[in-house]
């Protein structure tokens, strides 16, 4: 019997990849903040993989075991592919890119909470139009399709997008960086099997495949 297992999209590429080194487990994929609401509605699965704070959220309200840190994932800045070059290698320039889009794109994720906590950080709060695509749409879409000048996500889920140029991470104090944890579910069927399912994903063995999908190993060993 396969084991279940609720992830967000960012860590889906990564999670995809790694299957030949698991064993079998379905991956079902949707925006964190409704896998969240999903588990908080009793839905049976064997392990989740979310954004950290989203599972320790879940671990204190009695819906999951104690979360254990996978991936650190970088946020990255993307414009569409034909846009003209642009700097991003100072802060200066970051907030060139932001005040000078007609739009700039961002997930519902831990990401876009970040960046727009960022925004107001850097005083640009009613200078920059920020456009939070619909839950699990990839900011990059927004690009593609006109929507936006600018879209701000995890690595993973612009890389490969049609239409969309990355630019790279944030630069210096701007970064932001977001942890992806697992943690088995108070609804496992087979919770030795899932913890068995959670030492893979965290070891040796994995890591170089995650890295390949823009995520940096972390956490115990």
């Amino acid at each position: 019997m396969h084991l279940l297992a609720l992830t967000s999209m960012a860590v889906r590429p990564a999670l995809a990849a790694l299957a030949p080194l698991l064993p079998p487990v379905r991956f079902e994929a949707a925006d964190g903040v409704e896998v969240a609401r999903r588990i908080r509605a009793g839905a049976a699965a064997d392990l989740a993989v979310l954004a950290a704070d989203a599972l320790a959220a879940l671990h204190a309200e009695g819906l999951a075991e104690a979360p254990r840190p996978l991936w650190d994932s970088e946020t990255v800045a993307a414009v569409a592919a034909d846009a003209p070059p642009a700097a991003l290698d100072t802060a200066d320039d970051l907030r060139a890119l932001l005040t000078a889009a007609r739009a700039v794109a961002h997930s519902t994720g831990p990401s876009g909470t970040a960046l727009r906590a960022l925004v107001t950080r850097l005083g640009l709060d009613g200078r920059v139009r920020l456009l939070q695509a619909p839950p699990g749409t990839p900011a990059g879409r927004l690009l593609a399709d006109g929507r936006a000048d600018l879209a701000f996500q995890q690595h993973s889920e612009l890389a490969g997008l049609p239409g969309v140029r990355i630019l790279g991470p944030l630069p210096g104090d701007t970064a932001i960086t977001s942890t992806f944890a697992a943690a088995v579910l108070s609804t496992a069927a087979r919770p030795a099997a899932a913890r068995d399912l959670l030492d893979l994903l965290a070891s040796d063995a994995a890591s170089a495949t995650a890295r390949a999908h823009g995520m940096r190993p972390r956490g115990p060993r």
